[in-house]
């Protein structure tokens, strides 16, 4: 689904989710304009961006821009200081004088994302953000990195309350004018708070979105640098795209799909875009091997981060952890009434931070029938032998009940027994917190 093309919208967010370009679809250049007026939308740089492809504008974060016109996930702009225009990339920028050109406001970001992005490393006690609340429309949340001597590190959330004049509140003995002065406030003392507000919620710098209209591409344009795995189908490797972006590439192998039933396919799957499935970038379909052109996650699948050193030190509430953001994605794709068909931890990727996003969805519609056998333990007909006389894998020595009930009702025989995936989510999210204490009160 090719997006939009639109002139001077007033929604500016940084957003991982929005649409990309592909195809023939290409905004037109405008003519250059008159001076900027009243009406114009300026936005600021938040980073600095070096063009990496043909028609980018390069800047300084702190830069002004005259946003020209938006197209997917690159706009056209001016800089306001030398009047160059070019492409930039729209999770790069906010508007002037918005709260998304502070580094404490996270837009759009869930309770759950706050507390792994502020539990994440190079974030110390009192790191902090200001987002936008889940329950209540218009108003905001305080997530403060606190430390717990029973649990270890953790977050603490705040409800900022709005007065009837406009200002806003935490505790009401305390009113302030901005959410500005309030953060102020709380960096001198903590006045109630479980910490001190000391720094805002470091992140690492978001990805650049694709280039503009880069759908099937040139096989010559990729290098692969090192294979990271073979399957049954292929092999998957860490590739460079046109020198300058690091990506991963699964070769199929000859005949276990064909061209045709591959990019219907994945016309659906370039369409599901969202923070927990793994971005599907371009395609190499011209003449076999056919590519596949993903977001490199730097962990590899959940199957082999688990066997390393690092994955089996994780505690078992990051595992949960692991299993919610799994459910989330997959959440997202029950909603728009599509089916992985292949959901496994060997197509789940980690990320640097430890993110989780599901990959391959999609891809087992169209493997060819006879391309697919079993690979290790036990047969088909003996896996389904066993269940049928209600065989369920026992669970470890060290598996809450309450996890392994939740799981089993995910083997009931009947389908609509089990739970869905919004509700693994909800359940996975708050199993180590009551509802009613994910936030804080003060007196």
């Amino acid at each position: 689904m090719d997006p939009i093309c639109g002139v001077h919208s007033t929604h500016y967010v940084r957003d991982p989710t929005s649409g990309s370009k592909r195809g023939t679809n290409i905004c037109p250049s405008p003519a250059p304009g008159p001076m900027e007026g009243p009406a114009d939308v300026i936005v600021l740089a938040l980073y600095d961006y070096k063009a990496v492809h043909d028609g980018d504008l390069s800047f300084h974060k702190g830069d002004q821009m005259l946003v020209l016109e938006e197209c997917g996930e690159w706009w056209r702009a001016r800089l306001l200081s030398s009047r160059a225009e070019g492409f930039i990339p729209n999770n790069y920028v906010a508007q002037v004088n918005s709260l998304e050109t502070e580094e404490w406001f996270f837009k759009g970001i869930s309770r759950m994302d706050a507390e792994r992005n502020l539990l994440a490393p190079g974030n110390v006690l009192g790191s902090f953000m200001i987002r936008d609340s889940e329950t209540t429309r218009g108003s905001y949340s305080l997530s403060v990195r606190d430390y717990d001597p029973q649990h270890g590190d953790a977050v603490k959330h705040y409800k900022i309350r709005t007065l009837d004049s406009g200002g806003y509140y935490i505790s009401p003995r305390s009113t302030f004018a901005t959410l500005q002065d309030l953060i102020g406030h709380y960096q001198k003392l903590n006045d109630g708070l479980c910490q001190k507000l000391t720094r805002p919620c470091r992140t690492p710098r978001p990805e650049k979105p694709w280039e503009k209209d880069a759908w099937e591409i040139p096989r010559e344009s990729l290098k692969l640098e090192k294979r990271l795995g073979a399957g049954q189908f292929g092999e998957v490797w860490m590739a460079t795209y046109n020198k300058h972006t690091k990506v991963a590439v699964k070769t199929m192998k000859p005949g276990s799909m064909s061209a045709e039933a591959f990019l219907e396919e994945a016309d659906i799957m370039k369409t599901l875009q969202h923070d927990k499935l793994v971005k599907l970038y371009a395609v190499v379909t011209k003449e076999e091997p056919i590519y596949i052109i993903t977001e490199f996650m730097a962990n590899g699948s959940l199957l082999d981060f688990l066997k390393t050193n690092e994955g089996s030190k994780q505690p078992l509430p990051k595992l949960i952890d692991f299993s919610a953001q799994v459910a989330e994605g997959m959440a997202f794709i029950e909603k728009r009434n599509y089916i992985h068909r292949d959901l496994r931890a060997a197509n789940v990727l980690v990320s640097a931070g430890l993110a989780c996003k599901i990959a391959d969805f999609g891809l087992a519609r169209i493997i060819e029938d006879d391309q697919y056998t079993a690979r290790e333990g036990m047969t088909n007909p003996e896996v389904i032998r066993a269940l049928e006389r209600g065989y369920r894998m026992p669970p470890t020595e060290k598996t809450p009940k309450e996890l392994y009930d939740l799981m089993t009702r995910c083997w009931t025989k009947r389908p609509e027994d089990r739970p869905t995936f919004e509700y693994l989510q909800s359940v996975l999210e708050d199993f180590y917190t009551a509802t009613e204490g994910q936030y804080q009160l003060q007196p």
